[in-house]
């Protein structure tokens, strides 16, 4: 017999991300309410998040607005990103 399923779950999510994540869900045979019971189980099997979750440092966070703003180097081939890096 299976597990009575009567409980509800709900989130406001961005749009995009919602529907960007429903077409892979979606590809992957899953759908929203399997996925989200799927994490929940993982969530009490690993009693918290089934993921890594990192703040990043500080030289990461400053990388991070320079991009958001615009701001740092652009390279129009990965070749030459490598060689400003020294790879």
């Amino acid at each position: 017999m299976g597990t009575r399923k009567t409980a509800t779950a709900r989130a406001l999510i961005d749009p995009e991300v919602k529907e960007k994540a429903e077409s892979i869900l979606k590809e992957l045979g899953l759908s929203v309410s399997n996925s989200i019971e799927l994490f929940y189980r993982q969530v009490v099997a690993q009693r918290g998040l089934p993921f890594d979750l990192q703040v990043p440092n500080e030289i990461t966070m400053k990388a991070i607005r320079n991009s958001r703003a615009g701001r740092g180097k652009r390279f129009t081939t990965a070749d030459d990103l490598y060689k400003d890096l020294g790879i």
